[in-house]
């Protein structure tokens, strides 16, 4: 069966190869969408409908992938793509599905939930933050905690402890969070900078110290943090791609050590664009251009933020707002 699955990714790659070569001479053709290049059982598949990945999400998703193929910097037989514009929270505990898992070679593809950055409200300056369903900010600012749509590539994988959490009468369990660091280019070449990658979404909240010497996390008085989990895959990050903790496990076994390539869609020239059009009173889809509609009535029109405009206003709103001085951690009451 292993043997069968790698012959078919050595041809489907192969396959791509050629099909990259054809669009990086023809950049035009591969604008113009031509849904004839889909493969046929993923046809059904692209569209604007529940479950389904909007064409030119899939198109410059499949692009990029093809592209690091053919430069020889990705072998792994599956490809991401994030379409933010769609809604995230879909309330009574849903989340939209938004973010895609394509196995060419498998013949598989999948949807779930992720989440996107949740913006800044920088009071009596500027307000850039998103609600929980749909974003309306994007940004490539550090600090900013925006969503930068565009061209990124999976790195190295590292975990990190995040405290301990109660899971039955007194025993407690430790939050193991993998993250998985992005590189980008463009617009989000400093994904590295901005510690943007994809991890769970999960976090433990309310943090006390408890003692547990023989823990391997403990501090040097005997001390480790313990606190209450709390997990926000139908909510926001902090610019991060964050997923549920049973998804990002699937996707960081995926990547680990095969580096592959996700699309984030939209760019700065998407949404700039989609303003413009808003702006003049007509349709997107008018004008060619894509967005989601259940979200473009609910945020009006979306706005990018560069960070060339936004970091000098976050670095100085950092100068007249600086941050207090960390409260010391209580001690546990409970055993």
């Amino acid at each position: 069966m292993r043997s069968r699955y790698a012959l078919l990714s050595i041809v489907n790659i192969l396959s791509l190869c050629t099909v990259a070569l054809v669009f990086s001479a023809s950049p035009k053709l591969f604008a113009a969408g031509r849904t004839s290049d889909m493969p046929l059982w993923l046809r059904a598949d692209v569209g604007e409908g529940d479950g389904q990945i909007a064409q030119p999400v899939l198109q410059r998703a499949r692009a990029l992938y093809m592209r690091k193929v053919s430069e020889g910097k990705v072998s792994n037989p599956c490809y991401f793509a994030m379409d933010a514009t769609r809604p995230n929270d879909l309330g009574d505990g849903k989340s939209g599905g938004r973010f895609y898992i394509v196995c060419e070679a498998a013949q598989t593809f999948r949807v779930i939930s992720s989440g996107h950055g949740s913006g800044r409200d920088l009071k009596g300056v500027v307000d850039f933050a998103n609600g929980r369903e749909c974003a309306r900010n994007f940004g490539n600012a550090m600090d900013s905690n925006l969503t930068a749509g565009g061209a990124y590539m999976t790195d190295e994988t590292k975990t990190t402890f995040k405290g301990y959490y109660r899971v039955s009468g007194t025993k407690d369990a430790p939050l193991l969070r993998s993250f998985v660091q992005f590189d980008g280019e463009g617009e989000t070449a400093n994904a590295r900078q901005r510690a943007i990658g994809g991890h769970a979404a999960a976090v433990v909240a309310g943090v006390c110290l408890k003692k547990n010497s023989e823990s391997p996390y403990a501090n040097r008085d005997g001390y480790v943090p313990l606190g209450k989990l709390v997990e926000y895959a139908g909510g926001r990050s902090d610019g991060c791609t964050s997923w549920t903790a049973s998804d990002a496990s699937q996707i960081l076994s995926m990547v680990k050590g095969n580096p592959t390539t996700l699309y984030i869609y939209p760019e700065s020239a998407d949404i700039n664009a989609v303003a413009k059009a808003v702006a003049s009173g007509r349709a997107p889809s008018t004008a060619g251009l894509y967005w989601n509609d259940s979200c473009l009535k609910e945020i009006g029109a979306p706005k990018f933020w560069s960070k060339e405009t936004l970091e000098p206003i976050i670095a100085q709103y950092k100068i007249d707002h600086p941050a207090p001085p960390p409260r010391p951690i209580p001690i546990c009451n409970a055993p």
